[in-house]
């Protein structure tokens, strides 16, 4: 029976994953054939009864046996009595989908038969799956194209690879794209079987998991690389930005607002989740483009000339749509300050000085934001020559009880004025808070005390 047969005794007191307790039908599996489907169905071919609730410990009645009906093409799926996880079989091959539709469903699976790539499209369409195995080599749609399909539904569906003709480019994708797992023909049945059991167990391992998150408050990130990108790809279709009001300390007038990244995906829940996907999937630029585009639309028309402030990540500064004057963000420049954060370095990026020089040349203002984390020092203001200073709402955070916070930004508040830079102090959530910061001399305020991030424009309360 293979390496399974060690397997059972150490995981029979698992009461939450069913398919130790259904091993025992693998000793029917010697009578289907995974071969070419020309050996004749045995007469009287039983397959053992439903396994038992996966929160009940295995039944001690005797089993009593069901007959099996005969495989079919169909793409229905099989009514059987056990239903330990419904797997999707796809593969253009005829004997060889009807041999491995008999094996799966002589151990008690739901198995829905699917000929090709278009039909197992439809499937995983209209079906929640536990696991997904198919061919790579099929018409119209290949085994690759299908996985991709596959994480538009469902993030955490396994699917398992099969193919007669290895390739490394075939296998180099199978591993970037996720695949659980690459068989190669022709498949022994306990290997199979072997394979889409583990895969079953994870399938709804993941989907616990995700439960548990839901009930928690929290948000699962996407897995594998096509995950991710179809996680991407739903949080660019739902990107829209925040406003965030920026006062000046003086008169409590609206100085500008900043532009923040926001997105409806779930599975990205945060803006920081989705810059590390766009990393990942070397889609800064997209992204980028993208944020620009977005956080100009609302301020554009405005008659009042308040400031945008606009975020910057260090790799924008080397894409030169930024440097584009016919770019929706280029058209309004002279209202536009851009942020540059102390918290990644600018070694990446050659001729920086050039590059801002140039941004200077087409109207924009520069800012430093999260001064006092990250990279700080001297370098970045010797460089970018920042007009506005964001100090970091870790020293903003309490300031008001901390002597030592308070001797830090009336430090740097101080030197920043020297230069001829305007101090913005962000993260404010107390009027504590705020009129120490009066107080240390910060001219511009930001925080959820006077405004959380909303659609354009929040209403303020000083």
């Amino acid at each position: 029976m293979g390496p399974l047969s060690n397997r059972k005794t150490s995981l029979q007191d698992w009461t939450t994953v069913p398919f130790p307790w259904a091993m025992t039908a693998r000793a029917n599996t010697a009578l289907v054939h995974a071969g070419d489907g020309t050996e004749p169905e045995p007469p009287g071919l039983k397959a053992l009864p439903a396994v038992q609730p996966s929160a009940q410990p295995p039944s001690s009645k005797p089993r009593v046996p069901v007959a099996i009906t005969p495989a079919s093409d169909s793409t229905e799926s099989g009514q059987w009595p056990t239903k330990r996880g419904r797997v999707l079989l796809a593969d253009d091959e005829p004997e060889l989908r009807r041999s491995f539709t008999r094996l799966l469903r002589a151990t008690g699976y739901d198995v829905i038969a699917a000929p090709d790539g278009d039909a197992a499209a439809k499937i995983i369409a209209g079906q929640e799956l536990d696991a997904i195995v198919t061919d790579i080599a099929m018409p119209s749609i290949s085994g690759i194209q299908l996985l991709q399909i596959a994480r538009e539904h469902d993030l955490d569906v396994p699917v398992i690879l099969v193919t007669g003709e290895p390739a490394v480019s075939t296998a180099v994708q199978a591993l970037e794209y996720g695949a659980f797992h690459y068989l190669l023909k022709p498949v022994a049945n306990e290997d199979l079987l072997e394979v889409v059991d583990k895969a079953v167990c994870l399938s709804r391992m993941a989907r616990m998991k995700r439960e548990a998150a839901e009930i928690l408050g929290e948000e699962p990130g996407a897995g594998d690389r096509v995950g991710l990108e179809t996680s991407f790809r739903r949080a660019m279709s739902t990107l829209w930005m925040a406003y965030q009001p920026i006062l000046c300390a003086k008169t409590r007038a609206v100085f500008g607002y900043e532009a923040l990244l926001r997105s409806n995906e779930p599975s990205l829940p945060h803006p920081g989740a989705v810059i590390e996907a766009a990393e990942r999937l070397e889609a800064l630029d997209l992204l980028g483009r993208t944020i620009r585009e977005r956080a100009a639309g609302p301020i554009a028309p405005l008659e009042s000339k308040e400031l945008l402030f606009v975020n910057l990540h260090t790799t924008d500064l080397l894409d030169s749509d930024l440097l584009n004057p016919d770019a929706a963000l280029s058209k309004i420049a002279h209202r536009v300050v851009l942020e540059i954060t102390e918290r990644s370095s600018l070694d990446c990026v050659k001729d920086v000085k050039s590059i801002v020089s140039t941004l200077r040349e087409m109207g924009y203002r520069i800012a430093i934001d999260d001064l006092g984390a990250g990279y700080a020092g001297l370098t970045s203001f010797a460089t970018l020559e920042p007009e506005i200073v964001k100090l970091d709402m870790t020293l903003v955070r309490d300031v008001d009880t901390s002597a030592t916070k308070q001797k830090l930004v009336r430090s740097m508040t101080a030197l920043c004025k020297d230069m001829g830079m305007l101090v913005v102090a962000e993260g404010i959530e107390t009027g504590a808070e705020r009129d120490t910061l009066a107080e240390l001399g910060c001219d511009l305020f930001q925080g959820f005390k006077f405004a959380k991030p909303g659609k354009p424009f929040p209403t303020v309360q000083w």
